[in-house]
């Protein structure tokens, strides 16, 4: 099925609710098609577990970052299958799954959303650097004062966060 023909064919809200921790992937099994059909879980699952890995470089500067004493926190639009993403990557050995939208419920880009980590976090907005993939979620991130840095690659990134303050350089011993 081409990705036109499946948001052709899929409920309209069931990925951003199960997202958002509003329903289980039991009822995302049983909504996810309009027309009621079933589909392979495990195998969308087992898809999804073999797609993550570590962009060149991220690794090596998120322990660059660690390192440096500097605190880092997932802001991510995940269901609970960032369990997952934690058991392949171990991600948490750089920094803490804290905002993910299936434990705050809700998702980027909306600000309510930003408000909350910077509430929990007691942090001035412009104290806070947002890192993302997604422009609009950049976007919402810097019309609430925070820093936005949009992701394209490490090596951009890296540019992008000396232009910040802060300089990290990823050394030869850094490598995993």
């Amino acid at each position: 099925m081409s990705l036109k023909e499946l948001i052709e064919c899929k409920h309209p809200t069931a990925w951003s609710e199960f997202e958002k921790g509003m329903i289980d992937e039991v009822e995302l099994a049983r909504i996810f098609f309009k027309d009621g059909r079933s589909f392979d879980l495990e195998g969308l699952k087992n898809c999804m577990r073999r797609g993550y890995s570590y962009i060149e470089g991220v690794e090596e500067l998120l322990l660059a970052l660690k390192q440096n004493n500097y605190e880092i926190h997932a802001f991510s639009n995940y269901p609970i299958w960032y369990k997952m993403i934690e058991e392949k990557l171990q991600i948490s050995r750089y920094l803490s799954w804290t905002f993910c939208s299936c434990i705050i419920g809700k998702r980027k880009p909306d600000p309510d959303f930003y408000l909350e980590v910077l509430s929990h976090l007691k942090v001035d907005p412009a104290n806070c650097i947002f890192i993302d993939d997604r422009l609009k979620n950049v976007e919402a991130a810097m019309e609430l004062g925070i820093v936005g840095l949009h992701f394209k690659n490490t090596d951009l990134l890296l540019q992008d966060l000396s232009s910040t303050g802060i300089d990290i350089s990823i050394d030869e011993h850094c490598q995993s």
